[in-house]
C-alpha cells in the first residue's frame, strides 16, 4: 500500500536516486489488442474478507533463532503477541494466513481485513513507528522490513527487550514465498508457512494462467497531485510483474524504463499506453479521471483518448501478500472486462 505523504516523498525519493532520467526513448512498444478499448474506465476489485488460514495451523515451536534481514541472529522464545508492520500490510495479512491471526496485537494504517481493523494503531504519521505505542502493547515478537520506521524506533523496541525480525523487503511475485517462509520459521510454524507459500504460489499460477493473452498495452501511473508527485512504474516497480501476470505489456518497461521515473508528456506518447493503472487515493488526489487527462501528454495516449483509466486500492496491487492471486484474477477482470 502506498498512501500518505511519506509514503510520497519515498517513491520521489526512489524516483531522483534513479537519476531523473524522462520516460521515452524507445519507440512505441509492440501492439496488443485492447478488447475492452470502448469501454471506458473501471475498478479493479480489491479482495474481500480475511486472509484465508491454512487449513491445519501448528502451534508455535519456539524457542527459535533466525536471521534478521539485517544481518542479526534474532531469538524468539514466546509468540503470543505478534506485531506485524509494513508499508504494504502485507506481513499481517501472512500472520492471519498462517493461523495466527488471533495473536497479533496491533497493526499498521496498510492493515486493514476485518479481523484487524479493531487492533490498536501503531502508526503516527504515514507508517512512522511510535516506540512509545508499541510499547504500551507489550508485544512478544515484532515483525517488520524496511519499508517502515524510524530505524531509532525498532532500535528502541530492541533495547527495550523486544524481538524485531526484519524480513526482506523486495515486493515482487518471487518473493512472496520467501516472506512467507521468514515469517512462518520467526513464529515457530515452518510447516504453516510451506502450506501457505504452496496455495498462494498455486493460486498466482492459476490466476496468471486463465488470464487472457491479448497484450494490450498498461501503464501504471504513480501520481499525488496534493504533493506534486507523478512517476510512471518500469522494469522492477512492482506493477510490472502485475501487469504482466495478466498478459498485458507494461509499458515504461517496453521503453526501457526501470523502477519508478518521473512522467514526461514526451515518455507517455512515446509508450502509448491503451490502459492507465492508477491507485485509487492518486486518481482522486487530481481531481479524478477527468483531471488525470489533464496531465501532460496523456490525452494524446490511446488510454487517454479513450479514458481507459484502472484504479485500484491503495492497499492492493503492490502488496505481494497472500491474496496476490486474488488481486491478478480482479485486475485481468477490470482489463479484459466486457461492456455494451
Amino acid at each position: 500500500m502506498i498512501r500518505p505523504a511519506r509514503a510520497a516523498a519515498l517513491a520521489l525519493a526512489g524516483a531522483l536516486l534513479l537519476g531523473g532520467c524522462a520516460a521515452g526513448t524507445a519507440g512505441r512498444p509492440p501492439g496488443g489488442t485492447d478488447t475492452a478499448a470502448r469501454c471506458g474506465a473501471g475498478t479493479v476489485a480489491a479482495p474481500r474478507g480475511d486472509p484465508e488460514p491454512v487449513a491445519s495451523p501448528e502451534t508455535p515451536r519456539l524457542p527459535v533463532t533466525v536471521r534478521s534481514a539485517d544481518g542479526r541472529d534474532v531469538t524468539v522464545r514466546d509468540a503470543r503477541r505478534v506485531l506485524a508492520v509494513n508499508l504494504y500490510g502485507s506481513l499481517a495479512e501472512i500472520v492471519h494466513g498462517l493461523g495466527l491471526g488471533d495473536r497479533l496485537v496491533g497493526r499498521d494504517v496498510s492493515t486493514t481485513f476485518p479481523a484487524a481493523r479493531h487492533l490498536p494503531l501503531v502508526t503516527g504519521q504515514g507508517h512512522d513507528l511510535s516506540a512509545e505505542g508499541v510499547l504500551k502493547l507489550n508485544p512478544s515478537v515484532v515483525i517488520a522490513d524496511r519499508s517502515i520506521g524510524p530505524p531509532e524506533a525498532l532500535e528502541q523496541l530492541r533495547r527495550s527487550g523486544v524481538p524485531v525480525v526484519l524480513v526482506d523487503d523486495r515486493q515482487t511475485l518471487d518473493a512472496i514465498g520467501p516472506h512467507i517462509g521468514a515469517v512462518a520459521e520467526a513464529l515457530g510454524v515452518p510447516g504453516a508457512g510451506r502450506a501457505l507459500a504452496d496455495r498462494v504460489r498455486d493460486r498466482i499460477g492459476a490466476a496468471a494462467k486463465s488470464a487472457p493473452r491479448d497484450r494490450p498495452t498498461v501503464a501504471f501511473l504513480y501520481v499525488r497531485g496534493t504533493v506534486g508527485v507523478y512517476l510512471i512504474g518500469g522494469d522492477g516497480a512492482g506493477s510490472d510483474a502485475m501487469i504482466e501476470a495478466v498478459g498485458a505489456t507494461d509499458a515504461g518497461t517496453a521503453i526501457g524504463l526501470s523502477g519508478f521515473r518521473p512522467i514526461t508528456s514526451e515518455g507517455l506518447i512515446n509508450a502509448a499506453p491503451d490502459v492507465l493503472l492508477v491507485m485509487t487515493a492518486g486518481l482522486k488526489s487530481v481531481g479524478g479521471v477527468s483531471g488525470l487527462i489533464k496531465l501532460p501528454g496523456i490525452a494524446q495516449t490511446p488510454a487517454g483518448r479513450n479514458r481507459r483509466i484502472i484504479d485500484v486500492d491503495d492497499g492492493t496491487l503492490l502488496s505481494f501478500g497472500p491474496r496476490t492471486g486474488e488481486t491478478i484474477s480482479a485486475l485481468a477482470a477490470a482489463v479484459y472486462r466486457t461492456c455494451g
